[in-house]
């Protein structure tokens, strides 16, 4: 029997009315439930909201933003010499900034900038349809959120933040305009290099304004801001060249590039920066300097405010000033004894093991300007194989081995022998060729100024910054040797002598009942007497025996008052007999200074390097006047300067720095060299009337230069090749004869001294000097010079260097 069907089967529509109010039920509690989490959602919000908006920032200041700005120095003409500050970062107006530059961060970052309200609901929306199943998420983030977060905001990540980050987005597209937006971010982003938006980034990678870029360039640098370590291109080139090509297709795909200015981009071959600008100015010391005075009156806003320094220095005449240096150092280095490679590097046999060593002992030792690392391959005693950064091989042969020859010899020591692994130091000669060379233990120091108002042209400190921060043009207390000379001659004039009194150049000695201490028997340089000569031929020549007859009949505590005339410090001038030789402490500054009262017809000058300060927006807030020469300032009498300027003439045209106007060909130089005793400091102080300078060569440390080096050898070439550039166009400027001076039979005396004066004498007698006239006591032999002590000045002694520049 067939089963009947049940009553539900026979009436269907009986059935759907049971389960339907069912189904209603259920999705009318679904819907009910959606809508009470939707109110739940909206009213935490809404609580959240109320409780996060009074707590958000107050934003009105970036109405007038104000970014850390670093400390920036400038030459008289403009060129950037040093920069303060934990952030580099150059203000640039959003009008100033090159539309090719916006467009490429528009189209990697946020190509609807200029179209959504702060949060780009389509980008959010596309990105989280991309981040479905992937594993690289895509970011949704505008220009306007990145803008709160980099300004206001943490790097924390959490729901707490990006809800903050909203906020803060509504808030500043409701305040801000959209060209305000883009001006800050353009402003404010880290884009590596130390570099803080993209007016830094382009001189820190591309070395230009920001103004010049190109669109390949634009593009590199709108690939930093999502990660600037990893898309570096000095660091990872690769992977920036990769996102460069990228952003560049995006340029196109948003219509801001046509094709072809797109595939001129891709080709173009980018230089990049990869370390120091080689062309940059090196006035390190001169920067430090300048840091420190401004330091001085502004505290820790000196790093953030924007303020812009504006030196005496000439950019050009800095530069030679420095290479001028460096080669009087290096000239000294190829004499001295090969000291041997810097360090060994254990080479295996594996190539990429070999590479990555050599890579790293370069980068540990890097180059030093134009003396440079290399890593040796292969050595023997004709030829050496070495590799430079970048996998650059040279061969060094021939005369480019003779400054390290005892290091390719068999027999030298394991420390100085050259061989595969070894860390050399190598140069580029003047035929283009390479040289073995070596970083050199001698110092040196360089300093010029203006002697009409004490303007600062040029200051180089020491053979390197990065090597040796102390700076020797200040810091360094050293004996002057026969450079001090024309200040005794100068305190001479002013007791009775001239030009034409006569000295006799004979032997001296002082027992050990007079000086207290050991006997003393000063010598000329090579050792021979002239028997009698007159003031000027005793200078030209610079005669010790003249030099300390002189300041026996001036008497020495004469001569040390004198010397205050010309701003020397006189407990740094012991009133010894010493002093006619140099035996005090002075600084190449002080030298400098000295020389400039002859130079300028008897005023004192102050050094000064700051001419005007300026803020952020270019506005004068300091404005340093030129100081001006008169009688207030009066060192000397101008007479005195004039007879002391033509004495320091004969020097340079007949005398022991002669070479000076063989080489330059004008008459107008005027100066002095200096060697100590022992060839301890060289030197040589000179000036043309509208610039001196003051050159001195040394070991920190002191100790022999060598018995043949001289004040004439080391350190006058140093000037002269400074000068050659400096003068270059200045017309030849002789001084006129002031009041009070006659000249008799091609002779200049003081007028009231004229008559008969001109034949006195001496120490004409045979007899030696037992003792010293007047108030002199006799030292025994000169103490050596103090050693310029690598330390930081005590507090008292950095006042005084900076002092010494305050206009």
């Amino acid at each position: 029997m067939a089963n009947s069907p049940s009553p539900d089967d026979r009436h269907p529509a009986s059935r759907r009315s049971t389960w339907l109010p069912v189904a209603l039920k259920i999705s009318a509690w679904g819907i009910g439930l959606v809508l009470v989490a939707l109110v739940s959602l909206l009213m935490t919000v809404a609580v959240a909201l109320a409780v996060a908006y009074p707590n958000l920032p107050d934003v009105s200041d970036l109405l007038d933003y104000r970014p850390k700005l670093p400390l920036r120095i400038y030459s008289a003409d403009a060129v950037l010499i040093g920069e303060f500050g934990e952030e580099r970062r150059n203000l640039t107006p959003i009008g100033d900034i090159p539309q090719v530059m916006k467009d490429a961060v528009l189209a990697i970052e946020d190509a609807r900038f200029f179209s959504h309200g702060g949060v780009d609901y389509i980008g959010v929306l596309r990105a989280a349809l991309a981040n479905v199943g992937q594993a690289k998420r895509q970011g949704a983030s505008t220009i306007t959120m990145q803008v709160a977060r980099n300004v206001y905001l943490s790097a924390e990540k959490s729901y707490t933040r990006k809800i903050y980050e909203i906020l803060l987005t509504f808030k500043l597209e409701h305040l801000l305009s959209k060209d305000q937006i883009l001006e800050i971010y353009m402003n404010q982003i880290f884009l590596g290099q130390r570099a803080y938006g993209f007016a830094a980034a382009s001189e820190a990678y591309f070395g230009k304004p920001l103004k010049e870029i190109t669109i390949a360039e634009a593009a590199m640098l709108a690939g930093l801001p999502k990660a600037p370590s990893a898309y570096n291109p000095v660091s990872n080139p690769k992977r920036a060249k990769a996102r460069q090509l990228y952003i560049i297709e995006r340029m196109e795909d948003n219509g801001f590039i046509t094709a072809e200015q797109a595939k001129a981009a891709k080709n173009e071959q980018l230089v990049v920066r990869s370390g120091p600008d080689a062309g940059r100015v090196h006035a390190e010391y001169v920067a430090e300097t300048v840091r420190q005075l401004v330091f001085s009156q502004y505290g820790d806003e000196t790093y953030t405010r924007g303020l812009n320094v504006f030196t005496t220095l000439r950019a050009a005449d800095q530069q030679v000033a420095y290479k001028a240096l460096r080669k009087g150092i290096m000239d000294y280095e190829r004499r001295q004894i090969y000291r041997g490679p810097e360090k060994f590097i254990e080479l295996s046999k594996d190539p990429q093991e070999t590479e990555d060593a050599i890579d790293d002992a370069l980068v540990d030792n890097p180059d030093n300007d134009d003396v440079m690392s290399a890593v040796v391959l292969e050595a023997t005693p004709k030829r050496i194989v070495a590799v430079r950064h970048n996998s650059e091989t040279i061969e060094i042969t021939g005369d480019g081995l003779k400054p390290a020859q005892s290091g390719l010899s068999d027999k030298a020591p394991p420390n100085i022998r050259i061989r595969r692994g070894a860390l050399i130091r190598v140069a580029k000669t003047p035929k283009n060729t390479w040289e073995i060379t070596q970083l050199p233990e001698v110092e040196g120091a360089f300093v010029a100024l203006d002697p009409r108002n004490g303007a600062v042209r040029a200051l180089v400190g020491g053979f390197d910054y990065e090597k040796n921060k102390f700076n020797h043009v200040t810091q360094a207390w050293r004996q002057p040797g026969s450079s001090f000379k024309p200040f005794i001659y100068s305190a001479a004039l002013e007791k009775g002598f001239t030009p034409a009194t006569v000295v006799n150049d004979a032997p001296l000695f002082f027992d050990a009942g007079v000086t207290g201490g050991q006997p003393w028997e000063p010598k000329n340089y090579d050792g021979t007497f002239e028997g009698p000569m007159n003031l000027r031929r005793g200078l030209a020549k610079s005669k010790n025996m003249i030099s300390i007859r002189v300041l026996q009949a001036v008497g020495a505590k004469n001569a040390q008052e004198w010397i205050t005339h010309f701003g020397f410090d006189a407990d740094k001038h012991p009133a010894y007999l010493t002093m006619a030789l140099g035996a005090g402490s002075v600084t190449p500054l002080q030298m400098a200074i000295g020389y400039s009262v002859f130079a300028n017809g008897g005023y004192r000058v102050n050094p000064y390097l700051i001419t005007k300060i300026t803020d952020q927006k270019g506005k004068v807030i300091v404005q340093s006047p030129v100081p001006v020469l008169d009688e207030s300032v009066r060192g000397i009498e101008a007479r005195n300067a004039f007879i002391m300027s033509n004495l320091l003439q004969e020097v340079a045209r007949s005398g022991t720095a002669a070479k000076a106007q063989a080489t330059l060909k004008r008459p107008d130089l005027y100066g002095k060299t200096g060697t100590t005793n022992d060839s301890i400091d060289t030197w040589f102080v000179g000036y043309q009337p509208t610039l001196t300078a003051a050159v001195w060569m040394g070991y920190d440390t002191p100790k022999k230069l060598g018995d043949r080096e001289t004040g004439g050898g080391l350190s006058l070439p140093v000037w002269i090749t400074y000068m050659d550039y400096a003068l270059k166009g200045v017309p030849v400027t002789e001084y006129s004869p002031p009041e009070g001076v006659v000249n008799m039979g091609g002779e200049w005396f003081y007028a009231e001294y004229a008559k008969g004066s001109g034949i006195s004498s001496v120490g004409m007698t045979d007899r030696p000097a037992n003792g010293a006239a007047g108030d002199n006591p006799v030292p025994g032999q000169p103490a050596l010079p103090g050693a310029a002590i690598q330390t930081p000045p005590p507090s008292d002694e950095r006042k005084r260097i900076l002092d010494l520049f305050k206009n």
